[in-house]
């Protein structure tokens, strides 16, 4: 029976503002990508949804991202040193720690956000800032990555554990990078080709390009959305589906235990 992870990207409220309804994904998700400070989040907000997870028995870990609070991360930075870029990694991945072990939750991995993770998939350089910072502060931590990108050939020529990651909301592109949001039909809305899809690479181990080709992957993780209306009754749909197909949903690690799942994609 196959088993799947579902992560969401979560703890990107701060200050005054709140940004998605952590609270009801909660009940859905295994595992859970918290923003760290840098385009969302704030001290107590990382507090409180640590807090929130260890009550749920989702497991934590770091959503670095560029220094962009202006952009919610999601600007493509250029020009920035790749020392300073590491070392602001290393910030974020360290204050998530430092956090989560000052609660008893310690966390399991990182995964980079928005534009950040994005512009790594694609560049050796970057891809490689993101490794090393990860190896400097814990090389236990595992690297939620994409298949068929620079980061997981990164981690893997480290030595990191990887869970690769598919989405059930994004469409592909043939070279098994994610669809711009900004390409028509890029983002998918429709509850049953979520389903499809997630099913498609979940199942059969093939993920469904806009070209009309499949390639192949083991996937690890399955990325849920939080931040857009309506998004936990989504998700709860979409877990009922997997279950319903004879899916186990289970994260891929538990906190303070290795990674039970390190998933590579083939055909790379």
């Amino acid at each position: 029976m196959p088993s799947i992870d579902l992560n969401c990207d979560m703890g990107e409220s701060f200050g005054a503002y709140t940004i998605g309804d952590d609270a009801a994904m909660m009940d859905v998700i295994t595992t859970a990508n918290i923003a760290c400070g840098f385009h969302a989040g704030d001290p107590s907000v990382m507090r409180d949804t640590i807090v929130s997870a260890r009550e749920k028995g989702v497991a934590v870990g770091a959503h670095p991202s560029f220094m962009d609070l202006y952009g919610f991360g999601r600007r493509r930075i250029q020009g920035e040193r790749p020392q300073d870029i590491e070392a602001q990694i290393i910030y974020q991945i360290a204050a998530i720690q430092g956090m989560a072990t000052a609660l008893g939750w310690p966390i399991t991995h990182v995964k980079t956000h928005g534009a950040l993770g994005n512009m790594a998939a694609e560049d050796e350089t970057l891809a490689g800032v993101c490794v090393r910072a990860i190896r400097a502060v814990d090389p236990g931590l595992v690297f939620i990555t994409l298949p068929y990108s620079q980061t997981l050939r990164a981690a893997e020529a480290a030595g990191l554990s990887v869970a690769c990651e598919v989405y059930a909301d994004r469409r592909y592109l043939a070279n098994g990078m994610l669809a711009p949001r900004q390409m028509e039909g890029a983002v998918i809305h429709d509850l049953s080709q979520s389903v499809d899809q997630v099913l498609s690479m979940v199942c059969d181990g093939k993920i469904p390009t806009i070209a009309g080709t499949h390639l192949q992957v083991t996937a690890a993780t399955v990325c849920i959305h939080g931040d857009t209306p309506g998004a936990p009754a989504t998700a709860r749909a979409l877990r009922d589906k997997l279950t319903t197909a004879g899916i186990t949903i289970a994260a891929f690690a538990k906190p303070g235990t290795p990674a039970v799942k390190t998933a590579l994609p083939h055909g790379r």
